[in-house]
């Protein structure tokens, strides 16, 4: 169990940097919160993938910067 402090000091670490990480996702939230925000306007109809495209770009950028976050933890 002594080992533990060693993980979980390491987690606490990737989970601190982490909002930075997704800060540089900035531009892609942003297009696809305006796409949702588009969709449900009055006289706008949210659809199943309406938004794909923007919540993609969204998604890896997340992922890239989930990648850059655990390699710099290592």
């Amino acid at each position: 169990m002594s080992g533990n402090g060693a993980v979980w000091g390491r987690v606490r670490g990737r989970l601190r940097a982490f909002p930075e990480s997704l800060a540089a996702c900035g531009a892609e939230a942003a297009a696809y919160g305006s796409c949702v925000r588009a969709s449900t306007a009055p006289g706008g109809r949210l659809v199943k993938d309406l938004c794909a495209r923007e919540f993609e770009a969204l998604r890896s950028c997340f992922a890239a910067a989930a990648k850059k976050t655990l390699r710099g933890s290592l």
